[in-house]
């Protein structure tokens, strides 16, 4: 069969499952995988084997560049300490354990290869973010998932690479760590100068479809040098993609973002598809290479049996800490947000609140005094404190309402632990183990079969666990109240631009009748009709001035969302509002 005929079959095959899955309420990756299953029985399919590098280089960086675009950095931030601890602590503690119980299970298998087989099984696969996102839970769960599965592949394949390398030979934890700690530190400084050189270079293209072809090679310009490094290309690859994703709304089009977002999801589909329905098209031909090797299958199966086991139970302990700390933690919310009513108070009366010890200053208070002294003039540092206090004390109080409306209790828990699927990154990863490793190919297999196994069987009822503990139907991201007082908010920030004085360039009655359109939010342009050229270039002028209307919103949607007191959904769906009046708007005037 051609390489042409395949690929025509697998985006077909891609389009129905997409189509099939929604209907049937099963998630569309794991029907994939069963269906990889299923082509392996015809007798004219061949053996397929794709080479590592294939998805490790090539499928991996694009994927979690795009998911890292579309993550809500605000929420992101507010629980980066527990996304750090699941994507590094709990990926070590698993290969340790799991690697002591592999070296247990197989004779002669040295403890390195044991660790490099926990580093394998250890990361989470973003499946179930996409399993966990259609059951509608909060946002705080799936964005937890979701920068777990962006951060974890790059401390496994680490800690994998070091395993490997010490097979053999003495290395230290001391060496392991310094080579962690410059993957790590190395690939966030490469990502960080990618994504912003990304905006800049992006924000003077005008034309649409260059401005995204150029989006389309920007995680592998992260990925190829912090590899050539030896840092994480994947962590350079979501660096970039949080850069951007942040930064974009403020410096990109509203019509590059829209053809952008349209344009990766596409690319979304495709590639995520085709990893799942390559999982289940290579499981048989591992066994097979098993066999070949003279292994036991038996073996095997025990193998990933036991590490799935002790990968679960090592997630659920882990869950169960962290719930308790969260709990705990929340118990002092009340005296912080008492603590921060009472700044809020002295910041009315033009007072510099202090948060932390008169002597001993917090690092926030630090930064902040900082940053004023560098906003202005001596005379002017007072204000700029001010002003960047009442963002400080505001986005905190913000910070307890989101951490109180989303609580992590145990039936949040239940769900962090059952979610943790592994995937794609399982597999590609085992194949990169030597040549000459000891038992290759049973470990090879084991992992496949975790990552099969857990798929099938934590994917398929992760729906209905979550059904049954009463997570679903979240609707805070829809509260009408809430989207009645943003849509205030953005409104005021219009008639604020519109009676600053920065207007004086526009007729004054363009002017009034712009402030009428806000009062009663129209959708055409039916005050003005094609007529004279002095008719035209009125109607031309009033555009312009709803666009530079459109910039005063969007500024002031982008200030609350660095304040996050309001849900990212809900911003995001503001923010798409406005992009769909300018691109109208932009229409009319080509």
């Amino acid at each position: 069969m051609s390489l042409e005929l395949v690929a025509i079959i697998g985006v077909l095959l891609v389009v129905a499952v997409s189509v099939i899955a929604p209907r049937v309420g099963v998630a569309a990756p794991l029907l994939l995988v069963v269906l990889g299953l299923a082509v392996n029985l015809l007798p004219f399919v061949e053996r397929v084997a794709v080479p590592p590098e294939w998805i490790l280089g090539g499928i991996l960086p694009p994927l979690l560049y795009s998911a890292a675009v579309g993550t809500p950095t605000m929420e992101f931030r507010r629980d980066f300490r527990l996304i750090s601890a699941f994507s590094v602590i709990l990926v070590v503690v698993s290969s340790l354990l799991v690697g002591f119980a592999a070296c247990a299970l197989v004779p002669g298998l040295p403890l390195g290869v044991g660790i490099a087989l926990g580093a394998i099984v250890s990361p989470t696969d973003a499946v179930a973010t996409a399993v966990i996102r259609q059951a509608g839970v909060s946002q705080r769960i799936v964005t937890v998932l979701e920068g777990e599965s962006l951060l974890n592949d790059a401390s496994a394949l680490v800690l994998l690479r070091s395993a490997v390398a010490a097979v053999g030979v003495s290395i230290s934890v001391w060496q392991v760590s310094l080579d962690f700690l410059w993957a790590v530190v190395a690939a966030v400084a490469i990502g960080f100068v990618v994504g912003k050189l990304n905006l800049s270079v992006r924000s003077r293209i005008t034309q649409v479809t260059s401005n995204v072809t150029l989006s389309l090679v920007v995680p592998f310009i992260a990925y190829l040098p912090a590899e050539h490094l030896g840092a994480s290309g994947l962590v350079a690859a979501v660096t970039a993609g949080l850069v951007t994703g942040y930064g974009a709304p403020r410096q990109l089009g509203a019509e590059d973002r829209l053809t952008e977002r349209a344009v990766w999801r596409t690319i979304e589909l495709l590639l995520e598809s085709a990893v799942f329905l390559l999982v289940g098209l290579e499981a048989p031909t591992l066994a097979a290479d098993l066999l070949d090797a003279d292994g036991s299958l038996g073996l095997a199966v025990l193998v990933a049996v036991v590490a799935a086991t002790l990968a679960i139970a090592v997630r659920a302990a882990f869950v169960a800490w962290s719930v308790w700390t969260l709990t705990r933690r929340n118990r002092r919310t009340p005296a912080v947000r008492e603590k921060l009513t009472q700044s809020q108070d002295q910041l009315a009366d033009g007072e510099v609140p202090e948060l932390g010890h008169p002597d001993r200053p917090s690092r926030k208070e630090r930064k902040v005094r900082r940053l004023a002294r560098q906003a202005g003039s001596a005379e002017g540092s007072h204000e700029a404190q001010l002003s960047r206090w009442q963002h400080v004390v505001q986005q905190r109080l913000a910070d307890l309402d989101y951490l109180a409306a989303e609580q992590f209790g145990w039936r949040e828990g239940v769900i962090l632990v059952w979610a943790g699927m592994r995937g794609a990154v399982t597999i590609a990863a085992a194949q990169t183990l030597p040549s000459g490793t000891p038992h290759r190919s049973l470990l090879v297999l084991a992992a496949a079969l975790v990552a099969v196994g857990t798929l099938l069987v934590q994917g398929s009822t992760l729906g209905w666990l979550a059904d049954r503990l009463g997570l679903t139907g979240h609707t805070s991201d829809e509260d009408p109240e809430q989207w009645e007082a943003l849509q205030a908010e953005l409104n005021r920030a219009a008639f604020a631009r519109l009676t600053s004085g920065e207007l004086q360039s526009f007729p004054p009655e363009l002017v009034e009748k712009a402030r009428e359109r806000l009062a009663r939010t129209p959708h055409d342009d039916d005050d003005f009709r094609p007529g004279s050229p002095a008719a035209r270039e009125r109607m031309r002028t009033f555009r312009q001035l709803r666009l530079d209307l459109i910039a005063a919103q969007r500024d002031e949607l982008l200030t609350l969302r660095n304040l996050g007191t309001y849900p990212s959904g809900m911003l995001d769906a503001a923010l798409a509002q406005l992009d769909a009046e300018q691109i109208g708007i932009e229409l009319h005037r080509t």
